[in-house]
């Protein structure tokens, strides 16, 4: 009988659970958020923190630094005006839908891909950043491209839930890919070769190379990449808000003065191609 009652309690314990989630994620998904965010002055921001040139914590300061850092405060300024204030949250590959399905965040600026895939979870801004899929290899490595990695015994690696992982099935599909919560572990696993190379987009390696001397990024770029912000469904006010922005920090010159300021001198990425 104990036994029984246990199981009966289970079940209603999971249902509640289940309603109170639906219950929320319905909450979340009725939310305007660009009318909340203009009301408090703020935009919560779900941003990287360990990807040198986008967002990276220094460890002098504790503030996160990079191109997307900048550019998320630009965009909050010109949406809130001057006394508006963003707030960032650190996510990862894999954190970063989920943390803004539950209402964490507000909209994602972290490194992420557009793709059809993606775009049924959320949706997406115009591409801010366009980038290729590239290899990361220590220097003097016989890998010299994608292709010297389609072959049975080779260890591609890469950080979990990144479209990068998913495209060297398409292109190495002989190759076994190990895959890491982030990208600091990913370039530890590469520096104790448990891997041939690193693969992830260009704009990331070559900050990795430019922290790693003794490495380099190989084989041009295989894929094409367009980084978008991303926000919950039902939120088109705010998209079309944030496209607004984009446009606005092109046409204003900001665009280009945080592209020179990350990108101007980091060797082997053309800087040039990527002015708006």
């Amino acid at each position: 009988m104990k036994k029984y009652w246990r199981l009966i309690s289970l079940s209603a314990l999971l249902i509640m659970t289940f309603l109170t989630l639906s219950a929320c994620s319905s909450s979340i998904s009725k939310k305007d958020v660009l009318t909340e965010d203009m009301r408090s002055q703020r935009i919560t921001w779900g941003v990287k923190a360990d990807t040198r040139l986008f967002g990276l914590e220094n460890i002098r300061t504790g503030k996160l630094e990079g191109f997307e850092i900048d550019l998320a405060t630009a965009l909050t300024k010109k949406i809130l005006g001057p006394n508006g204030k963003p707030t960032f949250v650190p996510v990862t590959s894999g954190t970063r839908v989920p943390l803004l399905k539950n209402g964490n965040i507000d909209a994602i600026m972290a490194t992420m891909t557009i793709t059809p895939e993606r775009a049924k979870q959320v949706d997406f801004t115009h591409s801010y950043f366009d980038a290729g899929q590239s290899l990361l290899v220590r220097k003097g490595s016989p890998i010299k491209n994608i292709n010297d990695l389609n072959k049975r015994g080779a260890v591609i690696l890469g950080v979990a839930g990144s479209n990068s992982v998913k495209n060297v099935a398409k292109f190495a599909p002989k190759a076994r890919v190990l895959q890491l919560s982030d990208y600091a572990q990913a370039m530890t696993a590469l520096k104790s070769k448990q891997g041939d190379a690193l693969t992830t987009d260009n704009g990331i390696l070559y900050g990795m190379a430019a922290e790693n001397p003794g490495y380099e990024v190989v084989g041009g770029n295989f894929t094409k990449e367009p980084y978008g912000i991303a926000v919950n469904k039902n939120q088109e006010r705010f998209r079309k808000k944030l496209n607004w922005a984009l446009k606005e920090v092109e046409k204003d010159g900001t665009y280009n003065r945080l592209l020179l300021k990350w990108f101007g001198d980091v060797k082997g990425f053309n800087y040039q191609e990527m002015k708006r």
